[in-house]
This record gives C-alpha cells, sequence and structure tokens, in this order.
C-alpha cells in the first residue's frame, strides 16, 4: 500500500520529497554522529541538529536539485562517455559550491573579510567568497596521482 503511493508522491511532488530527503538525512547523520560521540553524561546538541536540517533544508535540497537537473539537461543519456562526463562536472564545479555551502557560515566570512582589511582593497562579500571557492579548489591536484 505504502509502496505506490509513495512512488507517485515522489513523481508528483520531485522538489519537495527531494528537499525532505536532503533534511532528513542531513538531520539523521548529525544525530547519529553525535549520539555515537558522546561522553557518558553528555547531552546531544539538538541545536546543532536544527541548524545543520535547516542548511539541508534551505540550500542543499533546492542546490542539488537544480544542479543536478540541469546536468542531466546539458548531458543527456545513460552512455558511459555522458555519465562520467556528468560526474566530472559535478566533482569539479557542484561539489565545492556544497562543500562551501556546508562548512562556511557568518563567522567565515567575517574572517575572510578581516583577512581582506588588513589590504588596501575594500572588503566585499563577493571577494571573501571567492577566495574561499579557489581555497576548497587549491586542493584539488592531491586527487590525482603522478601515475596519471
Amino acid at each position: 500500500m505504502a509502496g505506490p503511493l509513495l512512488r507517485s508522491g515522489v513523481r508528483r511532488f520531485p522538489w519537495l520529497c527531494n528537499v525532505l530527503l536532503y533534511g532528513s538525512l542531513f538531520s539523521a547523520g548529525d544525530a547519529a554522529q553525535q549520539l555515537l560521540r558522546r561522553r557518558p553524561g553528555q547531552e546531544p546538541d539538538w541545536a546543532q541538529t536544527r541548524h545543520v536540517a535547516l542548511v539541508a533544508l534551505s540550500f542543499h535540497g533546492n542546490f542539488n536539485y537544480v544542479w543536478l537537473r540541469g546536468l542531466e539537461r546539458a548531458l543527456p543519456g545513460r552512455a558511459p562517455g555522458a555519465v562520467l562526463a556528468k560526474v566530472l562536472c559535478d566533482q569539479l564545479v557542484g561539489a565545492p559550491v556544497a562543500i562551501l555551502a556546508f562548512y562556511t557560515d557568518w563567522t567565515d566570512v567575517l574572517a575572510f573579510c578581516a583577512a581582506f582589511k588588513l589590504r588596501s582593497g575594500p572588503c566585499l562579500l563577493e571577494n571573501s567568497l571567492h577566495w574561499a571557492l579557489w581555497l576548497s579548489l587549491g586542493y584539488l591536484h592531491l586527487l590525482f596521482t603522478t601515475e596519471w
């Protein structure tokens, strides 16, 4: 009974199901991590779990839904070449954006702005995010071995 009903709901409301799935998976992962790493007598930090769920609901679910649909439209098909091109695009463009959004909060942005204030140029949020993105892309060469 639940199987056909669930499938029809996913087909009818794909965006909503995607966002809710991301929110539930991110929160469950954070809660499980806290429960596995807690010390005796230590309570889980449910505020942190709420923050993780908020980031997943507001950004990650939406971004991945739009990004993966765009990739599928730009590179259609299931041939090995198309799949490889989609994976490379996702890893080179989508993954740094998603990782940056997960790990960047306002304290990081303010730290980048403080570092830029030491220079003579103006401190802009765009400059901070630009350098944060290049910082994450700067480690890309570590993924490739010299044998390639």
